[in-house]
C-alpha cells in the first residue's frame, strides 16, 4: 500500500470511530437535557457499550500499522500541514488509548453516566454524603486511567494532557502563581475603592420567557446559527459539537438575576461559534476537525462573555433593547449604572456566576483539591470540609450549603478530573487574543456599539477556528499573537476596566 493510500485508510478508520462516538454524544446530550431520570441505568449501559465499541475501533492494530506507514512518508515533512498534524495527533491519542483496557473504558463510561444523575440529585438536596460513594468511584477510576497512561511527576499530568495536550502541572502552577499575586493586588484595590456599583440592578424580577427571547437574540447577533444549533435548559450549562451542522448549547434561568442565563448563553454560544468555525465538512473525525485544546475552546467562550458581553460598547447597543424587553426592571436605569452592575466584583459561591476578578480563584481552589485527591493527600470523604476551609481562606465567606460548595460543578461526576485548569488558561488566552484582535481592528469596540460582531467572529475563525488542531495551544498562541502565553494581558485588561468602574 502506498503512503498516500495508507493515510487515506487511516483517516477513514478514525472517522468511523468518531462517527460512533458522536452517536454517544447525542445520548449524552439527551441525558443532561430531556431524558427522564428513570432511564439513567439503561442510558449508562448504552453509553458504556458505545464507549467500548469506539475504543476497540480506535485501538485496532491496523490503525497502528497505517500510522507507521504514514509516518515514514513525505506527508510528515511539513509539520504544519493538515496531513502531518493529523498523523501527529492520531499517534499521540493512539499511543494513549492502546494503554487503556476496554473494561476500564466501559466501566468509566458507565460509572460517570450514573454519577452525573446522582450528582443532580445530591445538588438539588445539597447533600454531599449522597454523592460521596460516586465521587470515590470516579476518583479511583481516574487514578486507574492515569496509571494506565503513565506519567512523569504526578498522576495529574496524565489527565491534564487529555484536555490541554502537552501541558504539565509544573507549567500551570508557574503561571497560576504569578496570576494569583496580581489578582490579590487587584482585589485589594477594588475592596478599598471609593466607588461601588449598584448590583441590585441585575437582581430584580426578570421574566424567564423574556430572558430566553433576549438571550437568543444576543446569541444570534454574535453569529450563532440556530439552523445548525439549539439552545436548551440543563442543570449545569454546556456546549457540545455533535458533528457538521449540529452544535448544541444549554443554559439555566434565574428569575431574580439577569446575569446568570444571559452571560451563560453568551459563554456557551462562544463555544458554539468555535465548533461552527472549524471546517468539519472536510475534517470531521480528524484532529484537523477538532479544537486545539479545551483552554483554547474556553478562550472563545470567555471572550464573548467578558471582553465583548461585559463591555460598555456592547451595552451601548443592547441596553436600549434590554430596557424595552425588561421595562419594569430597567426602565429607570442609566447605561453607566447598568454597565457597572454587570461588572460588579464581590466574592460569591458559584463559579459560573462569578465576576472576572474572582473567577480564577474558583479555578485555583478546584485545581488544588483535585490534584490532592489524585495523589491521595485528600480523601474524597474530606472534600466538603477542605473545600469550605479553602473557600473561607480565598473568598472570606463561609459556605452555607453543599450545593453552593463542592456540589456546584458537574465535572467530577463526569470524570473530568484535569479539566478545571483549562478555564483559567482560557481566560489568559482570551485576553491575549482579544488584544491582538483590537490591534488588527482599531475600531473594534466602536463596531460593537453599532451591533456589528461579524468582523470579530471572522477574525477568530480565520486565526483560530479554521486551524483545528493543526497547531497545539502553545504554538497557536504564538502564531496568533507573536508571544507565549502570559497573565499580563488579562491583568492589563482587568485593571483598565475596574479602575474606571471603581475609581482607583
Amino acid at each position: 500500500m502506498s503512503p498516500q493510500k495508507a493515510y487515506e485508510e487511516l483517516i477513514k478508520r478514525v472517522r468511523e470511530a468518531s462517527l460512533l462516538s458522536s452517536c454517544a454524544g447525542v445520548l449524552g446530550w439527551d441525558e443532561r437535557t430531556y431524558m427522564p431520570r428513570g432511564g439513567a441505568k439503561h442510558r449508562a449501559d448504552q453509553l458504556s457499550l458505545l464507549a467500548g465499541m469506539t475504543h476497540q475501533m480506535f485501538v485496532d492494530p491496523k490503525i497502528g500499522e497505517l500510522l507507521g506507514e504514514a509516518e515514514q512518508s513525505d506527508l510528515v515533512k511539513k509539520p504544519e500541514s493538515v496531513e502531518a498534524a493529523n498523523i501527529r495527533e492520531i499517534r499521540h491519542e493512539y499511543d494513549k488509548q492502546t494503554k487503556l483496557p476496554k473494561e476500564l473504558v466501559e466501566e468509566f463510561s458507565r460509572v460517570t453516566t450514573l454519577a452525573q444523575g446522582e450528582w443532580v440529585t445530591a445538588r438539588q438536596n445539597s447533600d454531599f454524603k449522597h454523592f460521596l460513594p460516586w465521587l470515590e468511584k470516579v476518583v479511583d477510576l481516574c487514578r486507574q486511567r492515569a496509571d494506565a497512561f503513565g506519567y512523569e511527576g504526578e498522576p495529574y499530568n496524565a489527565l491534564l494532557d487529555e484536555y490541554e495536550p502537552g501541558a504539565t502541572v509544573e507549567e500551570v502552577v508557574d503561571i497560576f502563581t504569578g496570576l494569583r499575586k496580581e489578582l490579590v493586588v487587584l482585589l485589594g484595590k477594588i475592596k478599598n475603592a471609593p466607588k461601588k456599583p449598584d448590583a441590585s440592578i441585575v437582581e430584580r424580577e426578570y421574566d424567564v420567557d423574556l430572558q430566553r427571547v433576549f438571550g437568543e437574540s444576543v446569541a444570534a447577533a454574535m453569529g450563532y446559527n440556530f439552523n445548525e444549533g439549539r439552545l436548551d435548559i440543563t442543570t449545569h450549562p454546556f456546549c457540545t459539537g455533535l458533528g457538521p451542522g449540529d452544535t448544541r448549547i444549554t443554559t439555566r434561568y434565574n428569575p431574580r438575576r439577569l446575569n446568570d442565563a444571559l452571560f451563560g448563553i453568551m459563554h456557551e454560544a462562544g463555544h458554539g461559534l468555535y465548533e461552527m468555525g472549524i471546517d468539519k465538512a472536510n475534517h470531521f473525525g480528524t484532529p484537523a476537525g477538532e479544537s486545539a485544546s479545551l483552554g483554547i475552546h474556553e478562550s472563545q467562550s470567555r471572550m464573548w462573555e467578558n471582553q465583548v458581553g461585559r463591555s460598555k460598547e456592547f451595552w451601548g447597543y443592547f441596553f436600549p433593547q434590554a430596557q424595552r424587553i425588561f421595562k419594569n426592571s430597567l426602565g429607570d436605569v442609566k447605561l453607566d449604572d447598568f454597565y457597572a452592575a454587570v461588572n460588579d466584583v464581590r466574592p460569591s459561591y458559584i463559579r459560573v456566576e462569578a465576576d472576572e476578578a474572582t473567577y480564577n480563584l474558583h479555578i485555583l481552589l478546584r485545581f488544588e483539591i483535585e490534584r490532592a485527591m489524585l495523589t491521595g493527600d485528600l480523601k474524597p470523604a474530606d472534600v466538603a470540609d477542605e473545600w469550605n476551609r479553602r473557600f473561607k481562606e480565598y473568598f472570606g465567606i463561609e459556605v452555607d450549603k453543599d450545593a453552593n460548595g463542592c456540589l456546584q460543578d458537574v465535572h467530577w461526576s463526569a470524570g473530568l478530573v484535569g479539566y478545571f485548569p483549562t478555564y483559567t488558561l482560557g481566560n489568559l488566552y482570551s485576553a491575549q487574543f482579544f488584544a491582538k484582535a483590537k490591534e488588527a481592528m482599531p475600531d473594534l469596540m466602536q463596531q460593537f456599539e453599532q451591533g456589528q460582531f461579524a468582523n470579530l467572529r471572522n477574525w477568530l475563525k480565520e486565526n483560530i477556528h479554521r486551524h483545528g488542531r493543526v497547531y497545539r495551544a502553545n504554538k497557536l498562541v504564538v502564531k496568533v499573537t507573536g508571544e507565549s502565553l502570559s497573565y499580563m494581558p488579562l491583568m492589563d485588561y482587568m485593571n483598565a476596566k475596574y479602575s474606571e468602574i471603581y475609581g482607583f
